[in-house]
């Protein structure tokens, strides 16, 4: 066996070594190419987008954080927050490559944790629920997506690859890979049924399922075989509104 794959197996796995600001900062920005058609070029971005501007501050404010600097850090968040109308507690987790579009409304609270690869839109909330000390916020894996307007409450977790719906309030964990809609949030679809769009986003979140609307479908069917049913027993033709086929 070399003496290099012996040492491998022996040796324990270096930890992976942390990004520098500036290369974390250059990631944030270079990935907003491949998740906004708007984006006509970098110099755009950085100057006109706030969802941008909200991660640069937040990205120094959890650096004075975790350097003790508590003040500073809540300072430097609330300055923030009055130019982006973008909420981030200083302490909360952020993964490489986040983007929030429009950048608008948005509220991550302190104990949340946002993997790699992460899109929030307008209006999201990653809350909490409880006002116990330790985990009381989302965590959120990598490539999530998150929809305008959703809720994600309390220490629960959306799963690698998962998407919430516009609009959603999600109470309980999603697994990876699914999609959830409605309040309260119920899972619709896995990524196995979900356009593919050549590496990108899928923009279409106006072809959401409607669960709700489904359900409501088959109550309808079933009562109209009923109906049809009753007449027959009664010895009465069925009238134009009734069904004369049994639901599938």
């Amino acid at each position: 066996m070399p003496f290099s794959t012996l040492m491998d197996q022996v040796a324990p796995a270096s930890p992976p070594r942390r990004l520098s600001l500036f290369a974390m900062l250059r990631e944030d920005i270079g990935c907003v190419a491949a998740r906004d058609p708007a984006a006509n070029n970098w110099l755009e971005v950085v100057l006109t987008y706030p969802g941008i501007h909200a991660i640069v501050w937040h990205r120094i404010a959890n650096r004075l954080w975790h350097a003790k600097l508590r003040f500073p850090a809540r300072f430097l968040s609330w300055f923030a927050r009055l130019l982006t109308n973008v909420d981030i507690h200083p302490a909360a987790t952020i993964g490489r490559r986040f983007f929030i579009d429009h950048g608008a409304g948005v509220v991550i609270g302190e104990t949340a944790e946002i993997g790699d690869d992460v899109t929030l839109y307008h209006g999201v909330t990653l809350g909490g629920t409880s006002w116990s000390p330790g985990k009381r916020h989302p965590t959120l894996e990598d490539g999530v997506l998150v929809g305008c307007g959703a809720k994600i409450l309390g220490p629960i977790t959306v799963g690698k690859g998962a998407r919430v719906g516009a609009n959603s309030v999600v109470v309980d964990p999603v697994p990876p890979a699914m999609t959830v809609v409605g309040i309260p949030g119920r899972l619709v679809r896995a990524a196995s049924d979900r356009r593919r769009v050549g590496g990108r986003i899928d923009l279409d979140h106006h072809l959401m399922p409607d669960p709700v609307g489904e359900a409501i479908a088959e109550l309808l069917d079933r009562i109209d075989f009923l109906e049809m049913r009753l007449a027959h027993r009664d010895g009465r033709e069925p009238t134009c509104e009734e069904d004369t086929h049994e639901p599938a």
